[in-house]
C-alpha cells in the first residue's frame, strides 16, 4: 500500500517531530516560566521574537537559516561544518519554527496557576525548586499537554522551513510533506492522498484528544 521511500519519509518525520518537541519543551519550560512571572520592563521584545514563526513565511525563517546554517554561513567558517541538508539542519529549523506553539501556551497555563498557590506553599517552606516541581507543574499540567501536542504536530506537517534547510534526500531529509509534494508533482495523487489523508486524520486525533484532556482538567477542578 505505501511505497518503500514513502515509509523511511514516515519514520524520519516521526523522528523528526519527537526530537523536536523533546528540545522544545526543555527550552519552553524556563522560558514559559520566565516569561509568566518576570515582570522586566521589556519582556514583550523577547515575546514579540518567540512570536515571529506565527507571522513570518516559513521559506523566509527556512532561507535565513540556510544561510546561517550553509557552506558558507557564520556556523561553517567558526566549525568547518555545515548543518543544511542534514538531520540536525532540520531539527533546528523545526524547533524555531515551532517554538511559539510550545511556549505560548505553557506560559499560559503557569499565568493561570495564579500568586496564591505557590505563596502558601512558601508559608509551608518549601523551596522555590519544590514549589515549581510540586505545585506549578502539576497545576500547569493542561498547558503541558496543549504544548507538546502542539509542537509535536505542527512539526509533523512542517513543508516550507524544512525544504529550505534540508532539502529533499531521501532517507536524510525527506520528511511527510516533501513526500506529498513529490507525489503531486509527479501527478501520484493516490499516493498524495494516502500520505495526506494519514496526516489529517492523525492530526485531528491528537487535537480531539487534546481539547478532551482540558475539558476532562477543567470540569475536574469546578
Amino acid at each position: 500500500m505505501f511505497a518503500t521511500a514513502d515509509i523511511a519519509a514516515f519514520l524520519l518525520t516521526l523522528r523528526l517531530a519527537l526530537t523536536a518537541t523533546f528540545i522544545l519543551l526543555l527550552i519552553g519550560i524556563p522560558v514559559a516560566w520566565w516569561l509568566a512571572k518576570s515582570q522586566w520592563r521589556f519582556k514583550y521584545l523577547l515575546e514579540a521574537i518567540i512570536a515571529l514563526p506565527l507571522v513570518l513565511p516559513p521559506t523566509v525563517l527556512g532561507f535565513y537559516l540556510l544561510l546561517l546554517l550553509g557552506a558558507n554561513g557564520p556556523f561553517a567558517a567558526i566549525t568547518g561544518n555545515t548543518l543544511a541538508f542534514s538531520f540536525t539542519g532540520l531539527v533546528i529549523g523545526s524547533v524555531i519554527y515551532s517554538l511559539p506553539f510550545v511556549i505560548q501556551p505553557l506560559q499560559d497555563a503557569f499565568q493561570a496557576i495564579g500568586a496564591r498557590p505557590m505563596e502558601v506553599a512558601a508559608t509551608l517552606r518549601a523551596s522555590p525548586r519544590d514549589r515549581f516541581l510540586t505545585v506549578a507543574l502539576p497545576l500547569a499540567r493542561p498547558g503541558f499537554i496543549t504544548a507538546s501536542v502542539l509542537g509535536f504536530a505542527h512539526t509533523l506537517g512542517e513543508f516550507g522551513v524544512v525544504l529550505m534547510i534540508g532539502g529533499n534526500i531521501p532517507g536524510q531529509t525527506r520528511v511527510l510533506s516533501i513526500a506529498i509534494f513529490d507525489h503531486v508533482e509527479s501527478l501520484d495523487y493516490g499516493s498524495a492522498h494516502r500520505l495526506a489523508a494519514g496526516l489529517l486524520v492523525l492530526s485531528f486525533i491528537m487535537l480531539v484528544g487534546v481539547y478532551a484532556t482540558n475539558r476532562r482538567f477543567r470540569v475536574f477542578r469546578l
